[in-house]
């Protein structure tokens, strides 16, 4: 419990440094002020302003709970949580080039006084994609995805799941990226390399990775649809990621859905909903039962394990603030 209360210390420090470096703004510069009959010399020889590429920003939020029982008739278990969580992005634009990153951390927990401390949001996403201007609309592109999680994560019954890099995903495709808003994008790639990387030896069957194999290769093609919905203060961001593998049973998709809804009630308070989907028939997780709920196992009596949809939900009400660009 200590070094998980360590870890979420330290994940909290890191997220108020870097909202501390993005907080900073330039001092305004003095109004110059000249004669009439000066104003068209010295719009000749002023330099003009030099053009800027990047845009940047950052969103933090951060929401906290408390509950403490005395002799409560009805039961209960007295408990602290946090919810921290940060989306910073770089974006560059410079004639027909451009170069978007974006990264997403968060992390979260429940320390309750009488069962212990459990993980309740845990994960890293980092997206960077490059396009060059083809037409209009379309770029040819190449999209680079990590996605793991920062620390170990156990289940209702206790048994260790997961925890930094394992899984962990890494991908890299090249095709074209369709841009008819600048709220949407569609990017098509029919070369995507994927790397499936498991850490503990234990759980790499867990993840579809022979027990030696830490690695595992994967080729296929992959549709990504990132778009946003922005109405005064309410913001949607949703980010769609299908992925066929060429070499293991291309017709089952691997299905990754986030969704992130923000609604400011004031200038540093804000309700946010965030959700997670994920399909993968490589990672089985659910145990196999028969009609009458029996559990079904193999030849040698262990439990079949099977495949299912995952899906996470998480509710936070709390501060909120973006600095820089918001887009």
């Amino acid at each position: 419990m200590k070094y998980n209360m360590k870890r979420s210390i330290v994940f909290f420090l890191f997220l108020s440094l870097t909202t501390a470096v993005f907080a900073q703004e330039a001092a305004p510069t003095d109004t110059i002020v000249a004669p009439a009959d000066t104003i068209a010399v010295l719009a000749d020889t002023i330099a003009a302003p030099k053009p800027q590429y990047w845009t940047k920003g950052l969103t933090t939020q951060i929401g906290f709970s408390q509950l403490s029982l005395t002799n409560w008739a009805t039961g209960g278990y007295g408990s602290i949580s946090l919810n921290t969580f940060a989306a910073a992005n770089a974006n560059y634009k410079r004639d027909k080039l451009i170069w978007d990153n974006q990264l997403q951390v968060g992390y979260g927990f429940i320390q309750s006084f009488d069962d212990g401390y459990k993980k309740s949001d845990d994960r890293f996403i980092l997206d960077s994609k490059v396009g060059y201007k083809a037409v209009e609309t379309l770029y040819a592109s190449a999209l680079f995805n990590l996605r793991t999680q920062f620390a170990k994560g156990y289940d209702n019954k206790g048994n260790f799941v997961a925890d930094f890099f394992t899984p962990a995903y890494v991908s890299l495709g090249f095709g074209v990226d369709y841009k008819p808003y600048d709220n949407l994008s569609i990017n098509f790639a029919p070369l995507t390399g994927k790397l499936v990387m498991v850490k503990n030896k234990e759980l790499r069957a867990k993840y579809g990775n022979a027990e030696d194999q830490f690695c595992k290769f994967e080729l296929g093609a992959q549709i990504k649809v990132d778009g946003k919905i922005e109405v005064e203060n309410f913001k949607v961001v949703s980010s769609l990621t299908l992925f066929s593998d060429y070499l293991n049973k291309p017709q089952n998709v691997k299905v990754y859905w986030d969704v992130n809804a923000d609604a400011k009630i004031t200038k540093f308070f804000s309700v946010s909903i965030r959700t997670n989907l994920i399909y993968d028939d490589t990672i089985r997780f659910i145990d196999k039962t028969d009609k009458q709920g029996n559990l079904v196992l193999d030849e040698n009596g262990k439990t079949i394990k099977i495949p299912g949809v995952q899906f996470k939900e998480l509710f936070s009400v709390g501060l909120s603030y973006t600095f820089g660009s918001k887009k």
